[in-house]
């Protein structure tokens, strides 16, 4: 029987990370170069204090049009981060990610130092874990949309505009 294997055999190490008070535009220039859709964020000592999501940015700063040249990551990033530690058993840190709904975690070494980022694709990839899919399915269930307008309306899509969609990479 092999041992249990920890986040710290499965995580990205070496991650990128930015200032808080870096701006929006460079943490989306920093995940398009990096094709990457999440970035730590971290004070003058490299400690986590938030992090950055391609969903924070079109969320909080494209659709609340509050988008400049100069909007500081402070304004649009996730402060409240779950994380978890590199010792960490896989399967209890992908319970936490199912129950919590998260796809991606900075993990953190026990003195609280960032040294890394798990995400699902890093268990699916270097694990035989088999609860994976489900784990998958259960953390991508849509929630309720909100509708604080009702004359919003999504434009509908037929058939011959989804030959236009292109759904790889070019």
């Amino acid at each position: 029987m092999h041992a249990t294997r920890t986040i710290a055999d499965v995580m990205t190490r070496g991650v990128h990370t930015l200032k808080p008070d870096d701006t929006v535009i460079r943490a989306a220039q920093a995940m398009e170069a990096l094709d990457v859709g999440a970035l730590p964020v971290c004070d003058g000592d490299q400690r986590l204090v938030g992090l950055v999501t391609d969903r924070d940015i079109v969320l909080r700063g494209v659709a609340r049009k509050r988008l400049t040249e100069t909007t500081p990551l402070t304004e649009v990033m996730s402060h409240d981060v779950l994380w978890c530690y590199e010792d960490e058993p896989v399967d209890d840190v992908l319970d936490d990610m199912v129950q919590r709904q998260i796809r991606r975690l900075p993990v953190m070494d026990r003195q609280k130092n960032l040294v890394g980022m798990v995400s699902l694709g890093d268990v699916a990839a270097k694990t035989q874990n088999s609860g994976i899919a489900g784990a998958l399915a259960e953390i991508s269930l849509p929630a309720a949309p909100l509708r604080p307008d009702d004359d919003f309306r999504l434009p509908e899509v037929s058939q011959g505009d989804l030959a236009e969609v292109n759904l790889g990479r070019s």
